[in-house]
């Protein structure tokens, strides 16, 4: 088995998608998540994974912290530009319409938003999963989300 081909048969599930932000050092970091899970009611926990390769990686794991802004269905674009790579920290900001937040900043018109202090990191592969203790959470308008599947943004 290889990692294009689990690549392929977990494109068909969709996932939820969130982008989550992090900021370290006066400098705000942020990139888009289809790994945001619930892990325990009793603490609060969620789940996150990143790519030991992603360039918010380090600093996401150095801040302590993030928050996640659950996005709504017609956030697709604000998915996009957070998937991007290579861009400086400081462009990513340009033209997206967020918030300060005690972790991180967070996307305006989410579902709603989680606020985390880091309470644990797993190595996993080339990955590292970041368990987040919930500090506070928001809830945005209710309306369709925002999934991931086939490759493609979808609305839940």
């Amino acid at each position: 088995m290889t990692g294009e081909e689990l690549r392929e048969v977990m494109r068909r599930f969709p996932a939820p998608v969130a982008v989550v932000t992090a900021e370290h050092e006066g400098e705000r970091f942020g990139l888009t998540v289809g790994s945001l899970v619930s892990l325990s009611l009793s603490p609060p926990l969620v789940g996150i994974s990143i790519g030991k390769d992603s360039s918010s990686h380090e600093p996401i794991r150095r801040a302590g912290g993030w928050a996640a802004s659950l996005l709504a269905a017609d956030q697709g674009e604000v998915a996009r530009h957070f998937a991007r790579s290579g861009i400086p920290p400081i462009a990513l900001w340009n033209g997206v319409d967020v918030r300060p937040g005690a972790r991180g900043p967070l996307v305006a018109e989410a579902l709603g938003w989680l606020e985390c202090r880091t309470a644990g990191e797993h190595e996993a592969g080339d990955h590292t999963v970041f368990i987040g203790e919930v500090e506070s959470i928001e809830l945005g308008r209710e309306r369709e989300g925002l999934v991931y599947r086939s490759g493609a943004f979808h609305p839940a």
